[in-house]
Formats: structure tokens, sequence, C-alpha cells
């Protein structure tokens, strides 16, 4: 009985012993239910050797603590917070949280060195429900790690080194969000999540993440945000979310899928987010969300869309927003239902045609599709084709006149003179013949006087002939 009254002496006289008890480097406030104890900042290269047995809350983040010893806290039953992010924490000693019977969040982020956890570090947080593990640079949770904590509501585990889901998830039947995002998964094993039935939001981005198993989320009935977004997948198993029946989220924007299958969302009645944008898409299998009634936003933006088909949303009622932008549209008649819808419900803008080359840069709203006396769609090309009907080419013409030009050019260039033709013809002709020469020059001459006369006669009637032949 004297040991109880001994234990229970501190934790009277909560507001004086919460200022009286405060570390020197600390600040200390009371509040309605105990004392918050802020640490942060001081320079700490220890943890203090003692804090007011009211201590609700203790924050230590941005020090210089290198290592946790066993009951590192001492014994603090009020306390529900613990935060040491942004430490240089490389070793926690099993039960160094033994005395903080209450503890209800723990904070370790940031802490770059810490690498490796001992199964039991978290012996005896049996009411744990918030641990927060981001950014220690973990390639690995011990598998009984997280089983000595029952009450464990939500794990925060991003920024870390694991290549698989961890197996100390298993059988977690309290918690609800696991956050994985921006570390080095590469796939979702069909056991790596089994027995989360309360899960309801599961973050496992900007992984490496090419392989989702058939069955892999099939015990997580409860699951309601689904984030695979940014990671290698190129294909997914027909039954792959298989009994997501709450699901309210699904991003799988920024992988590698080349087309939808009908399959996948067969079991997302209640889906009202779906993300498909920024893959490399370019078939939509028929019916693929016909199941997806409460759909408000689809996004199908950043593929290589060139032709999406009613069907695909055949026997549904999609009310929602889609979107489709930085696609390379074709901007035919398949795409009519499409514009009218545009038209008639606003819920779509942005559909820029990449082709035909008629409408290439327009908006797909603003194509007007022609219809045939039967009643038929006309693409833009066909119209163009048979509205405008060309003309004779005049390159023929163009040509002749041209060659014709050319032949003229030719004949009338300056003539060498008659001296420099005698030298370079008659070089090896004999004395007697070159006396002659002063005759032969003349009649030369007279040739070529009657030469250009004629040349010019040819050349007007080419002309005319020329001019009557392009108005006609």
């Amino acid at each position: 009985m004297y040991a109880v009254v001994v234990f229970g002496l501190p934790c009277t006289g909560a507001t004086e012993a919460c200022l009286q008890v405060c570390p020197a480097a600390c600040t200390c406030s009371s509040m309605e239910h105990g004392c918050s104890v802020h640490c942060d900042r001081a320079g700490l290269l220890r943890v203090p050797t003692e804090f007011p047995c009211e201590a609700v809350s203790i924050d230590l983040d941005r020090n210089g603590l290198r290592i946790l010893g066993e009951r590192a806290f001492g014994t603090l039953p009020s306390l529900r917070r613990l935060s040491l992010r942004h430490n240089n924490l490389s070793f926690i000693t099993p039960g160094a949280f033994k005395g903080l019977p209450r503890l209800a969040e723990l904070r370790l982020a940031h802490n770059g060195e810490l690498r490796y956890l001992h199964a039991r570090t978290f012996a005896a947080l049996g009411h744990l429900r918030r641990l927060d593990l981001a950014a220690c640079r973990l390639f690995s949770v011990p598998e009984r790690l997280l089983a000595e904590l029952p009450a464990l509501r939500e794990l925060m585990a991003f920024d870390n080194l694991f290549r698989r889901v961890p197996g100390a998830l298993r059988g977690l039947a309290n918690l609800t969000h696991a956050h994985f995002e921006r570390s080095r998964i590469e796939a979702v094993a069909s056991s790596s999540l089994r027995g989360l039935r309360h899960l309801r939001s599961l973050s496992l981005q900007a992984n490496r993440v090419r392989a989702v198993h058939a069955g892999a989320f099939s015990d997580c009935g409860a699951l309601e945000h689904l984030l695979l977004n940014d990671n290698l997948l190129a294909a997914l198993p027909a039954a792959a979310f298989l009994g997501l029946r709450r699901l309210r989220t699904l991003n799988l924007g920024g992988n590698e899928l080349g087309r939808v299958a009908r399959a996948w969302f067969s079991d997302l009645a209640e889906l009202e987010l779906l993300y498909l944008d920024r893959n490399s898409i370019t078939f939509v299998e028929e019916g693929a969300f016909q199941n997806l009634s409460g759909l408000l936003a689809l996004h199908l933006n950043g593929n290589r869309l060139t032709v999406l088909s009613w069907t695909a949303f055949q026997q549904g009622f999609f009310l929602g927003r889609l979107f489709l932008f930085r696609n390379p549209w074709r901007c035919d008649c398949h795409l009519e239902w499409l514009r009218d819808w545009m038209k008639g419900s606003g819920r779509v803008a942005d559909v820029a045609c990449a082709s035909p080359g008629s409408v290439a840069g327009l908006d797909l709203s603003q194509v007007v599709f022609e219809h045939s006396s039967d009643g038929l769609c006309m693409d833009p090309e066909e119209l163009n084709l048979t509205t405008s009907s060309p003309g004779p080419s005049p390159e023929p013409m163009a040509t002749t006149v041209s060659r014709f030009s050319s032949l003229l050019s030719k004949l009338l260039a300056p003539r060498a003179p008659v001296e420099e033709v005698a030298n370079t013809t008659w070089e090896l002709v004999n004395g007697s013949l070159y006396d002659s020469l002063p005759s032969l020059g003349v009649e030369v001459l007279g040739c070529k006087a009657m030469f250009l006369f004629v040349s010019c006669l040819l050349l007007t009637l080419a002309q005319s002939v020329v001019f009557s032949l392009q108005r006609d």
C-alpha cells in the first residue's frame, strides 16, 4: 500500500507539477486534461531524464537524438502523443517505450539512419492507434513488429526502401489506413493484404509496382480508396479488383496500361472517381464503364486514344465529368455521339482533333458532321473530296512554256565573233582555204540575221498559243 501512495504522489497538482518538472530546454503548458511539453529545436542530444507526470503530449522534433535506451521516457501514464521526427535516431532499444501504457500516437518520421527495427521495439504499446515511420529508409519490417499493436488504425510508412508490401501487415484486423507511397515496392502479391478486413484506404502510389496478383485485395472488402498511380503497371488480371464493392476512388494514372478491360470494374458499383490518365491506352473495351453509374469523374486524359466508342458506356447512365484532353483524337463519324453529348451535357470539354487534316486543330465541339440523303454520317475527309473537285493541273502548261523559253534562250545567246570561229573550227585548214574566210564571214552574218528573225516569229507564235491555253 505504501508503494502505491509513493507512486501516486508526483501526479497530484497537475498545473503546478507541469511547470515545476518541465525539462530545462523545453516549454510546458497546461491543458484541459494534462500537460503539453514542447522540446522541438532545443539542440538536445539525449532524452531529458524527467518529464511532468501529467504529460499528455511530448514534442522532441528536430533535435540530435541518436539512441533511445530502455524506458527512455520513464513512466508517463497519461502520455497519448510522442513525436520524435527529424532526429538522428539510429537505434531504438527494445522496450524503449515501456512505461507509456496509454500512448496512442508515435511519430518517428524522417530518421534516415534508423533503417532497422527490432521485433520487440513496440512491445507494451497495446493502445497505439497511429504509427508514423515515414522516411526512415527502412528496408523491411519484422514480421512480428506490428503484431504487438492490436489497436493500430493508421500506418504511415512512405518514403522507405521496401521492395514488397511488408508481411507484418497481415492480420492487422483494425488497420484502416496504410500509406506506402514513394518506396520501391515491385508487386502486390495475393497474400500481401490478407486479413485486413477493415482497411479503408491504401496508398501504393509512386512505387515500382509491375504486377498486381489476382485476389490481392480479396480480404479488403471495406476498402474505399486505392491509389496505384505512378507505377509500372502494363496489365492487370481480370479479377484485380474483385470484391471491392465499397471502393469510391481508384487511381491507376501514370502507369503503362495499353487497354481498359471490362472485367476490371465489374464489381465497383460505388466507384465515384476513376483515374486512367497518363497511360498508353489505345483501346477501351465495350461495356468497360457500364456498371459505374455513380461515377462523378472519369479521367482518360494523356493517353493515345484516337476513338472512344459509346459502347464503352453501354447500358450505363454516366452523369459525371469526362476528361479527354491530350489524346490524338480522330474526329470522324465514330465521335459524332461524343460531339452531341459534349453539347448536350456540358460535362466534357477540350477534345482537340488531331485528324483528319480538314479538322485538325479544331475542338470536337466545332466539327460539323454532314449526312447523306439516306441519313448516313459523312466523315470530314470524304466531304472534302466530294465538295472540292480539283480542275486540270496547270503544271504541264508551265513546264511546256519553261522548256520552250529555255530553248529560245539558247538559240538567241550571243555567238562568238567570226574570227574566233575561224580560229577554233578551221584551225587545221591550210592557208589557201583560210584566204577565203572574209567572203565566208559575210555569208555567216547574213544567216545569223535570218535566224534571229525566224526565232522572233516563233517566240511570238508560242506565246500566243500559251496565252490561249491559259484562258481556256
